[in-house]
């Protein structure tokens, strides 16, 4: 699989040295610098700011009290409240529903055919890279392509009335990314740069049985048949993505931008990825350094006793917040931020690993704790923090400083993500000091 996809991502780009560019109240433009032994500038050329990324929104950057807002019942201490520092940061306003994860999926097909068809053409590195432009003149409605793709077809033993349908675990995405973390370890020091590449192979489609093997004598095979696939679930936050296939979504995303980025001659240099654990519970704030939910304290009903998010309310009244499983993304009154649904609905994925004694060691700015497990790592070393609570929880797991876990490698039926960008909030001005 190692020449599958073989678009490498450019996930870390090598920047330009830069500076801010202004001599005397005037920008330097980088070009026909006047050759007067002076010290002019050289800005880098071709940069592109995103004046503001669709569907996304920006957190400012500020501080707040991170961890639990409330009595802690269990008195584990795992979660200490303290004062943290964050940077700002765009996040997407909702989390991520089936219709843009199925632009990942077919993306994925397509590029998959492409290679299999031989529309590839040689980078400047000597290896062969798909042709985007052709990839995108695979038509799945001609007989001929779905006859030619026959290795990406369900062996006929494996079809249901002989329906020719996509193998889903032929859909890999493979990702290239370089560790900074382990690059700027003093002991590594000289390295080759090819040291810090990580390259994977991720199985991308969503797995759809989570929500029969999440319930045990409970009936939901319809959701299983139809939630990703059906239109009227479009909307709905997807479910049943791993750890890694978020992971893996968030990077196809970069190379999405970059490529067109690429098309246009301009350059960007931020990644989408997944928020930290103190990124998320920051936005879920929205602004509210002490309160419980994103909506303020102490309840979980308005005034007038209607429910704050979709979650299990009392003893299990699933219906009373007006949606059975999920409901739509943008469902509820978003949070001051306009970040909607940060509690109930999906719980979802960060990038921070879950170690009861994090709180103990990490910094106050931009606190984070990562670790890149391998596939034969100890359980322990694979859990990932969940936050936000979902459809299935009790009001508990709905607070802002509320932290518990998954396994990166599983999937389940109350588990999705929405992603981050480090951008500027505007294209920033030169000003004089």
């Amino acid at each position: 699989m190692k020449n599958l996809n073989r678009a490498i991502l450019a996930i870390v780009s090598v920047s330009m040295l830069s500076s801010c560019g202004i001599i005397g109240g005037k920008k330097s433009s980088g070009s026909a610098l006047p050759n007067d032994g002076q010290v002019h500038g050289v800005a880098p050329g071709s940069r592109y700011v995103l004046p503001k990324p669709p569907g996304m929104v920006y957190i400012p950057q500020g501080t707040f009290h991170m961890g639990p807002s409330d009595e802690d019942p269990a008195y584990a201490f795992s979660a200490r409240n303290r004062s943290v520092s964050i940077s700002g940061f765009w996040m997407d306003a909702t989390e991520i529903t089936n219709n843009e994860y199925r632009q990942f999926v077919q993306w994925v097909r397509d590029s998959v055919a492409a290679r299999k068809m031989g529309k590839v053409k040689a980078g400047a590195d000597g290896n062969e890279y798909v042709d985007w432009a052709a990839m995108r003149t695979v038509k799945w409605d001609d007989p001929k392509t779905v006859e030619s793709m026959a290795d990406l077809i369900l062996a006929p033993e494996d079809r249901v009335f002989g329906k020719k349908e996509i193998d889903a675990s032929k859909l890999v995405f493979h990702s290239e990314t370089f560790d900074l973390k382990e690059a700027a370890k003093r002991e590594n020091a000289g390295r080759p740069r090819s040291k810090f590449i990580i390259k994977k192979d991720v199985a991308i489609y969503p797995d759809t049985l989570v929500w029969i093997r999440d319930f045990s004598y409970s009936y939901n095979e319809p959701m299983t048949k139809r939630y990703f696939s059906h239109p009227a679930f479009g909307n709905y936050p997807v479910v049943g993505v791993s750890w890694k296939q978020a992971t893996a979504f968030c990077e196809w995303r970069t190379h999405l931008l970059n490529s067109w980025l690429d098309s246009k001659k301009r350059v960007q240099e931020s990644d989408f990825r997944l928020p930290t654990e103190a990124q998320w519970e920051y936005a879920a704030r929205g602004g509210r350094s002490q309160s419980m939910f994103p909506w303020g304290n102490y309840y979980l009903r308005n005034k007038k006793g209607c429910l704050m998010a979709n979650f299990k309310p009392g003893r299990g009244n699933y219906p009373e917040d007006g949606g059975f499983y999920t409901v739509r993304a943008d469902a509820y009154w978003p949070n001051d931020y306009g970040l909607y649904c940060m509690s109930g609905n999906v719980a979802e994925w960060t990038s921070s690993i879950f170690y009861e004694g994090r709180n103990n060691f990490q910094h106050d700015m931009n606190p984070d704790v990562r670790w890149n497990a391998k596939d034969d790592d100890p359980p322990l070393m694979k859990r990932k923090i969940i936050r936000g609570g979902s459809w299935k929880d009790v009001g508990y797991y709905l607070q802002t400083g509320t932290s518990t876990y998954e396994y990166q490698d599983s999937a389940k039926s109350y588990i999705g993500f929405r992603s981050v960008i480090d951008l500027p909030a505007a294209p920033q001005k030169g000003r004089r000091r």
